[in-house]
C-alpha cells in the first residue's frame, strides 16, 4: 500500500479539524456569536480569550462560528463551478471543431478578467447574501474548471478504450459518461479543493469591502474590516479572523496541490 505524502496527510488532518469546529461550533464556542454585552472593546481575558468587539460580542465565538459561513460559501461556490465548468469542458474537449472554438473564446474572456474584480461587479449587481456570494464565486471559477477538464479530455479521448467504444458503435454521450468523465474526475476533485480556497479568500475580501455576507452573521472578512479600526489598541480583533482565513485557505490549497501532484504522478 502506497504511503500518503506528508503534505496531503497534514492537509487532510487540518481539514478534519476545521470541519469539526464548524459542525460543533455551538459546543465549542463559549458564547453566542451575536450576543452583545456591556463589555465593549474588552481586552483578552479568561472569559473572552480574543477580547470583545465594538458591540461587546465575543471575538473567539464569532471566529468559531465564522468557520461555518466560510465553509458553506467555499464549498457551495466550488460545487457551482464544477456543475457549470465540467460540462462545458467535456463538450469542448470531446467534440472539438467550432463548438470547441466558441466555448474556448467564452472561457478565455472570463479567465482574462481578474477574479476579484469580476466577483466584485457581480456581487454589487446581485446584492450581498450567502447564496449570491456562492453563485458569484462559482461563476467566476467555472472557466478554470472548464479549461482543466477540456485539457484532460484531449488526452483521454485518444486512448485505446475510447477508440474501441467508438468501433462498437457507442454514442458520443455514452462514451463521455462511461469513459471520459470517470477518467477526468481525479483532476476535478483536486481543483475542487483549490476552488474552495479561492472562494473563501475572495469571500473574505468582498466582506472586507462590505459586499460579502451581511451582518450580523459572523464572517471573517467583515470581522477583519471592523477590527482594523482598532488595530492600535486591540489587534486581535483583526488578527484572530485573519489567522482563521489564512489557515483555512492554506489547508485547502495544501489538499488540492497534493491531490494534483498525485494525479499527475499517476498519469505518467
Amino acid at each position: 500500500m502506497r504511503k500518503l505524502p506528508f503534505r496531503l496527510v497534514l492537509g487532510l488532518t487540518l481539514l478534519v479539524i476545521i470541519t469539526l469546529v464548524a459542525v460543533f461550533a455551538p459546543l465549542i464556542a463559549p458564547l453566542h456569536p451575536t450576543a452583545t454585552t456591556v463589555n465593549v472593546l474588552g481586552p483578552p481575558s479568561a472569559e473572552n480569550i480574543l477580547g470583545t468587539d465594538q458591540l461587546g460580542r465575543d471575538v473567539l465565538s464569532r471566529v468559531i462560528y465564522g468557520t461555518r459561513v466560510s465553509l458553506q460559501v467555499g464549498a457551495s461556490a466550488a460545487i457551482v463551478a464544477v456543475l457549470i465548468g465540467a460540462p462545458i469542458g467535456l463538450i469542448a474537449g470531446f467534440f472539438r471543431g467550432w463548438i470547441d472554438f466558441f466555448l474556448v473564446q467564452i472561457i478565455d474572456i472570463f479567465i482574462a478578467l481578474p477574479g476579484l474584480v469580476l466577483a466584485l461587479i457581480i456581487t454589487a449587481m446581485l446584492g450581498p447574501s450567502v447564496v449570491n456570494l456562492a453563485v458569484t464565486l462559482g461563476v467566476v471559477t467555472a472557466p478554470t474548471v472548464a479549461r482543466l477538464v477540456r485539457g484532460q479530455v484531449f488526452v483521454v479521448r485518444e486512448m485505446v478504450f475510447v477508440e474501441a467504444a467508438r468501433a462498437t458503435g457507442a454514442s458520443s454521450f455514452w462514451i463521455i459518461r462511461h469513459h471520459i468523465m470517470p477518467n477526468t474526475m481525479r483532476v476535478v476533485w483536486a481543483q475542487f479543493a483549490i476552488n474552495v480556497a479561492f472562494a473563501i479568500f475572495t469571500s473574505a475580501s468582498l466582506s472586507f469591502l462590505g459586499l460579502g455576507v451581511p451582518p450580523p452573521a459572523p464572517d471573517w472578512g467583515g470581522m477583519v474590516r471592523d477590527g482594523s479600526m482598532f488595530l492600535p489598541i486591540l489587534p486581535l480583533l483583526s488578527l484572530g479572523p485573519g489567522a482563521a482565513v489564512a489557515l483555512t485557505v492554506f489547508t485547502f490549497y495544501l489538499v488540492g496541490s497534493s491531490m494534483n501532484e498525485a494525479a499527475s504522478r499517476n498519469d505518467r
